[in-house]
């Protein structure tokens, strides 16, 4: 027997059942996918799909070369020559394709994307290494009346998932680059003071990405980090106007939020407003969206200059905290299970269980030689709600058995012609 070849750290296959490091099944998942489908349709946000490999490039200059995901998490590999690597995030790519296809040549798009990310970092629960995120971007939006919708959206889904009250909105302001920049020259002239407090990362960060030491969850340095200069005290009027209408939306639709100072994100290409819904729920892994505005990525992508905002949720957090503490209608068993015995009856149940997937019913046909009593333990636990039995006296006939498994009705006999009428009838009771 040949050696046992195992999935990658990291990186889970997704079953019908559950398993031991991962509780999620297919039909769970499944029933998240559709949920969130029709979801972003009621906020006419519109599909897209993009490959999962992208020049290396790409990242480099949306996410930034100093960003921990470029710098040390993304898979690249070189193809022939070319630098090539698996999408760390999707918000790149999509933006890719728009600047790639001319999508906004007839004005602003709203749109949602599914799909598997790639990150090279140390696996835990709720944070992986092939992990799957939703994302919406609208793109061609200035007024702080879509970041507010974002919010409204975010929180829309979460109510629907029986979650809103196990998460809590972060919002901040990045500002404009120009402010970025002066708050940055004070800020690195601030932590050089303190130099000597600082521990490994954060010295690296200073020079490289010093809004992250901000953002540091080393205990030893929180008194640092609050007493750093603040980005909103280097605001403009126009950044603090789009903040404070933004601010003023959320209030009005009732929806609460905690103002973080800290709250930066991760990546580069962010600015003016940034938020995070997080939780408790989950331990250390306490985010399960977040998003902000990029006004300057399209043009960095060789687009017409276009402002944009956008949010991404990881999936396997937010299935993780659904499945604790909120709810999620996962679709039925079964409808029904055919089983046979006798010359002749394997083409009939054929025959009927074709008949009863095209009238859009589930059905399971079982297929081996086991005897009835064998077959209807398999039915049992198959979760189905009927079982349709044809023997040679049924064949004979022109009949089936129909036995109810979950219910009080029994078992009766049907002309063939009959069944679909009578099935139905048991479901409605």
């Amino acid at each position: 027997m040949g050696k046992k070849v195992q999935a990658v750290k990291g990186m889970n296959d997704l079953l019908p059942v559950t398993q031991k490091d991962w509780p999620i099944t297919s039909a769970f998942w499944l029933a998240f996918e559709q949920k969130i489908s029709t979801w972003a349709e009621q906020y006419a946000y519109q599909f897209i799909r993009t490959p999962i490999i992208e020049p290396t490039g790409l990242f480099v200059r949306s996410i930034g070369e100093e960003t921990d995901v470029v710098g040390k998490e993304m898979y690249t590999f070189d193809d022939y020559g070319e630098s090539l690597s698996l999408r760390p995030e999707g918000t790149a790519s999509c933006l890719r394709a728009v600047v790639e296809h001319n999508l906004l040549y007839n004005g602003p798009m709203k749109l949602w994307y599914m799909g598997p990310m790639f990150r090279h970092e140390k696996p835990q629960k709720g944070r992986y290494r092939q992990f799957h995120q939703v994302g919406c971007e609208a793109l061609g939006y200035s007024q702080p009346d879509v970041d507010a919708e974002m919010i409204v959206m975010t929180a829309d889904l979460w109510k629907q998932l029986g979650i809103l009250d196990k998460v809590e909105l972060e919002i901040n302001t990045l500002g404009v680059s120009s402010e970025r920049a002066a708050h940055r020259e004070a800020l690195v002239a601030y932590l050089q003071q303190h130099e000597a407090q600082l521990d490994e990362d954060s010295k690296r960060r200073m020079h490289t990405n010093p809004l992250r030491v901000l953002d540091t969850k080393n205990p030893d340095l929180q008194d640092i980090a609050n007493n750093a200069p603040r980005l909103i005290d280097f605001l403009g009027e126009e950044s603090l106007s789009h903040h404070q209408t933004f601010k003023a939306l959320l209030d009005a639709v009732g929806i609460a939020y905690v103002e973080n100072p800290r709250l930066v994100r991760g990546l580069d290409y962010y600015n003016k407003t940034v938020f995070e819904w997080v939780t408790n729920e989950l331990g250390s892994q306490g985010t399960i969206c977040g998003g902000g505005r990029y006004d300057g990525l399209i043009e960095e992508l060789g687009g017409k200059e276009a402002p944009a905002i956008g949010f991404a949720m990881g999936i396997e957090r937010l299935l993780l905290l659904v499945q604790q503490s909120g709810q999620l209608d996962v679709a039925a068993d079964l409808d029904v299970f055919v089983m046979y015995q006798g010359a002749g009856t394997m083409q009939q149940a054929l025959t009927v269980a074709t008949q009863l997937r095209q009238a859009g019913l589930k059905v399971s046909q079982y297929s081996g030689s086991q005897s009835l009593k064998a077959q209807m333990k398999k039915a049992d636990g198959s979760g189905a709600r009927f079982a349709v039995i044809i023997g040679e006296e049924e064949l004979a006939q022109q009949s089936v058995s129909l036995k109810d498994l979950r219910g009080d009705k029994g078992q009766l006999q049907a002309a063939c012609g009959d069944l679909l009428q009578q099935l139905q009838q048991w479901m409605a009771q």
